[in-house]
């Protein structure tokens, strides 16, 4: 026995390295808007009545974790209706449809339930009323080739309406009739870059109409107001949304503009790459409007692997907009 190692004191074992601090700022508001929550419930409660299959024409919302969420429950995501099988239920996404789309499915007989954000709808009223109502050529703020725009887009006969993307292109356009000229915008442009489009057609158009409220909607008008809060203070700015998002890719632009040392998308936790952190002592955190808290949360955890977190949030104003389902799914 007394040649037995004895225990080395307490104090003599390796001790672990301290971990580095970590100030993170989240962005408030931040994650999903009513538009996207409603188009998610949609979905849901159609599984719920139908059963699966339920079709769904595009991405419910642009985000795969919310996708794969809903596939796992038995959504089958298409691209145009003709992948839709006779007899089957099919939900239009939540950035909107041209009016061929419901008249096709009408067509066929199909059952079909439209999850176009409530605010998208607003600005497809304002399209008619500008061009059927009052004879307007009408010039769309927004970005080729994104559902929402193609969507507007077809709510009147082509040529009835042309898209401008640009300050450069605001400043070339040339209308038949500037006499009789409307302009309505994508709800997920930049506010200031969209501000800065519309000043410059006012500036060539005086007698251009233009919507009776922001056609930008609230939650990109909020989230880009928060990440502007945060973005002076932050050495790096995470936006966790994915890349076919507008109001993601909308997100980081502005935290660039707004002073962040760097701005990032990051779809997921998984996704991140330490080496973007070497040097960042304060790192911004914010999500785009398709993109779920729970997203947010598993960033936090990973950070927690190697960082003591110091967390503070700054919210810029508080959310209470909620949506009604539409009335086949209310009862």
């Amino acid at each position: 026995m007394d040649n037995m190692q004895q225990p080395a004191p307490p104090d003599s074992f390796p001790q672990p390295l301290a971990q580095q601090h970590l100030r993170v700022l989240l962005a408030g508001p931040r994650g999903f808007c009513a538009g996207v929550d409603r188009a998610i419930r949609i979905v849901e409660e159609a599984l719920r009545r139908h059963g699966p299959p339920v079709y769904v024409r595009h991405e419910i919302v642009h985000n795969r974790t919310v996708v794969e969420g809903l596939e796992a429950k038995g959504a089958i995501f298409v691209e145009e209706l003709a992948d839709v099988p006779p007899d089957a239920p099919v939900v239009f996404s939540a950035h909107g449809v041209p009016k061929a789309v419901p008249a096709e499915a009408m067509r066929r007989n199909l059952t079909f339930l439209d999850a176009t954000c409530p605010l998208v709808s607003k600005v497809h009223r304002e399209v008619e009323r500008h061009h059927v109502a009052a004879g307007r050529h009408i010039l769309m703020i927004g970005h080729a080739g994104h559902p929402e725009v193609i969507g507007t887009m077809g709510q009147i006969p082509p040529g009835a309406m042309t898209l401008v993307q640009t300050v450069e292109e605001a400043r070339v356009v040339q209308p038949a009739d500037p006499a009789r000229l409307a302009f309505v915008t994508q709800t997920t442009l930049s506010v200031d870059d969209t501000a800065e489009i519309v000043a410059t057609l006012r500036a060539r158009f005086p007698l251009m109409q233009g919507p009776k409220r922001e056609d930008i909607c609230y939650a990109t008008t909020n989230r880009q107001a928060a990440v502007k809060a945060i973005a002076a203070d932050a050495d790096l700015v995470l936006v966790i949304g994915s890349a076919n998002s507008s109001n993601s890719q909308r997100l980081r632009e502005v935290a660039e503009r707004g002073g962040a040392g760097r701005a990032l998308l990051l779809p997921t936790a998984d996704a991140l790459d330490w080496a973007s952190l070497e040097g960042v002592s304060t790192l911004g955190i914010t999500a785009g409007a398709s993109a779920p808290e729970v997203l947010v949360d598993a960033l936090l955890d990973r950070l927690r692997e190697r960082f003591s977190l110091v967390i503070e949030e700054r919210v810029v104003t508080q959310e209470d907009v909620v949506f009604k389902l539409p009335a086949e799914l209310a009862g």
